[in-house]
């Protein structure tokens, strides 16, 4: 259900909503934690923010010593350019301030800056903060915007879900650090997932148990799925979305502990794997293993994963080699035109089977969409990423 929200969101352009304070203050103390140095000397560009409201502003100016940044840019985009608007009134953070302007307030961006102690209280801190309405409306891709990108070290930000490829390849045009939070299923794109093999994209920490909360901006509410919208907090839950970055952590590097082949089709904890073992697809050269954890520590062939595999995925001890999507190539066949039946037992005609690994069946599946091809049966998984385990030396 999550994911349709997070779709119907995309599509209304809803792209308010604010990560907590908390979820970034976790993900930061994981790359600390790696490595404490992380953020020292850097400018952090914080762009697609809302500085008045936006959590990643304060949490970087409050922690402007700690981290030992040098300089903290946030950049804010006009209310009149966003294609959903909600209620809007001037803070009184902007109204009191002299250079408050109503010509500008709803047409023109803003733009805030810490990089020295202005109240002569000894410290850099969230009091500091610098601002003035930027010359056009906040764009990321305004040249005006680009310009800070390039002067910048770090990009950190929870981009508009709607444009999230094209703000990624915003930032790899620059080929600038990052720590951004972004759809799971992006990592199925075209323009994605190679960034993943050649090592420039990975996830990050990760959200607790892999729910992401959001706020939800007043007055942006839409229709939610029973247990996805928190009245009471006005909190958004959603299950597929991720840090993406190309900052290291600990956990990267931190190998999966796995069972053997045989001991996990004798005492795996899914079902799945103890009845009928490892399949091998019909239509790519690799098995199926559903389950992270059920990946076998001794199988030196291909391996379709599912996607999640990337909150676990430690190069030194797997390498990713594909994905199972038509547009990368790596199928075996191609299945010509396919009838579907679904749950229901409608049956129409389809080429589906082509986007995706494939697995040969005896029986019809009860309850679920399985396909039939000259005379065969067949269902189809979900998308997967095809792995191969590194041999130790």
């Amino acid at each position: 259900m999550a994911n349709t929200d997070l779709n119907a969101a995309k599509k209304a352009k809803n792209d308010e909503f604010y990560t907590q304070y908390s979820d970034i203050q976790k993900e930061v103390n994981a790359y600390l934690e790696f490595d404490p140095d992380t953020f020292r000397d850097k400018t952090v560009l914080l762009p697609c923010d809302d500085p008045e409201w936006s959590k990643f502003t304060r949490f970087f100016a409050e922690n402007f010593e700690r981290l030992g940044l040098r300089k903290l840019v946030s950049t804010s985009y006009a209310v009149e350019s966003k294609k959903f608007r909600a209620p809007y009134l001037p803070t009184l953070f902007e109204t009191d301030a002299p250079q408050f302007d109503e010509a500008k307030t709803r047409v023109k961006g803003k733009i805030f800056v810490l990089d020295h102690d202005t109240n002569g209280s000894g410290r850099i801190d969230l009091d500091d903060l610098q601002w003035k309405y930027l010359d056009g409306d906040g764009d990321f891709r305004s040249d005006e915007v680009k310009r800070l990108r390039d002067e910048t070290d770090i990009i950190v930000t929870n981009p508009p879900f709607s444009l999230f490829r094209e703000f990624l390849a915003w930032i790899m045009e620059a080929d600038k650090k990052f720590l951004v939070i972004g759809n799971m299923n992006t990592i199925n794109t075209k323009d994605v997932f190679p960034l993943v093999v050649s090592g420039k994209l990975w996830t990050g920490n990760g959200f607790t148990n892999g729910n992401a909360y959001f706020q939800v901006a007043d007055g942006t509410k839409t229709s939610y799925a029973d247990g996805v919208y928190d009245s009471t907090t006005n909190l958004v839950k959603f299950r597929n979305c991720c840090w993406y970055t190309n900052l290291e952590h600990g956990r990267r590097h931190q190998p999966l502990q796995l069972m053997s082949m045989s001991d996990n089709i004798r005492y795996s904890r899914h079902r799945e794997i103890r009845d009928v073992g490892y399949r091998h697809y019909d239509n790519y050269d690799a098995i199926e293993v559903p389950y992270s954890d059920a990946i076998p520590s001794d199988y030196d062939g291909v391996m379709g994963v599912p996607v999640t595999f990337l909150d676990k995925f430690c190069p030194e001890q797997f390498e990713i080699v594909g994905i199972t999507k038509t547009w990368f190539g790596a199928a075996t066949k191609v299945y010509p035109e396919q009838v579907q039946i679904d749950a229901n037992g409608v049956r129409k005609s389809v080429t589906k089977l082509n986007d995706g690994a494939v697995l040969k069946i005896d029986e019809p599946p009860k309850g679920s969409t399985w396909y039939e091809v000259g005379g065969e049966r067949f269902i189809q998984t979900y998308p997967r990423i095809l792995i191969r385990r590194r041999k130790t030396p």
